[in-house]
């Protein structure tokens, strides 16, 4: 029998609760998914059973719970995490870090950055220190450089947009659908709600057509940038099957040239 630590069945179960409605699982079909009954999910809800660890995971599990919010639902259960937090350069994540060091390099001279969970830069290769050092110049790049804040929010980087009426409503519905698991953490949650509340962003969002910009494919960046306008299109990887909380938060976004003159440009 596994003994729990801390924390209380009671916020177990509001967590539970919390993660079914984001799913919109009932508990019958979460009971199906986990392998128990609908009574001993509505009994573990309330706090009249305590789940073990296992089942905790497998709950999680059956609910597609990001590996952060699987720890917390640990610690609410009483019971300690299981899901590492490693730095990107420490080596817990060394061959991770080989690899995504790799890409970035593979992909010179076009911009490639490596964001966390709230769109936070924390790797860059020479290509992207290159386009956002030249647009945020005479200033340096910010240590806690934000794509979102940067791109959206005032300042040299949204300026130098040149078509950032059709950047920005994509970018948030970036946001919205690329987050982990689903849903947004909650300083993601405030910058976006921040983001929104501008004047001038909730009128892109209001003018942006519905399903898209029909013309392309996918929708460009266009910058001004050093007497040129350059326009670039980005890809994003993830890591495969993650079990570090880290390493699943991790996106790898890489820039490519949207036109031949870019290309050359650059």
């Amino acid at each position: 029998m596994t003994t729990p630590a801390t924390g209380t069945t009671s916020d177990f179960g509001a967590q539970l609760r919390y993660w079914r409605s984001v799913r919109h699982v009932s508990q019958l079909g979460l009971a199906s998914d986990a392998g128990t009954t609908p009574r001993y999910v509505s009994f573990v809800e309330t706090g009249r059973a305590q789940p073990s660890r296992h089942m905790v995971l497998r709950l999680a599990r059956a609910l597609d719970v990001p590996l952060r919010e699987r720890n917390d639902l640990l610690l609410a259960a009483g019971y300690a995490p299981v899901y590492g937090l490693s730095a990107l350069g420490s080596g817990e994540l060394a061959r991770v870090d080989e690899a995504i060091g790799s890409m970035l390099a593979q992909h010179e001279p076009f911009p490639a950055v490596v964001l966390d969970r709230g769109w936070d830069v924390v790797r860059a290769n020479q290509g992207a220190a290159r386009l956002f050092g030249t647009l945020l110049a005479p200033e340096p790049i910010p240590d806690d450089a934000n794509v979102l804040r940067l791109v959206v929010g005032p300042g040299p980087v949204r300026d130098s947009v040149v078509n950032w009426s059709d950047v920005v409503p994509a970018l948030l519905d970036r946001a919205r659908r690329e987050a982990v698991g689903g849903v947004a953490d909650p300083a993601t949650v405030v910058l976006l709600d921040d983001l929104r509340s501008r004047p001038e962003v909730r009128e892109a969002l209001v003018a942006a057509p519905v399903g898209g910009v029909a013309a392309a494919p996918v929708v460009d960046v266009r910058f001004a940038f050093e007497g040129a306008v350059v326009g670039f299109f980005s890809v994003v990887a993830t890591i495969g099957t993650p079990i570090d909380v880290t390493a699943q938060e991790l996106r790898l976004e890489l820039f490519f040239p949207s036109t031949p003159e870019t290309r050359t440009t650059w």
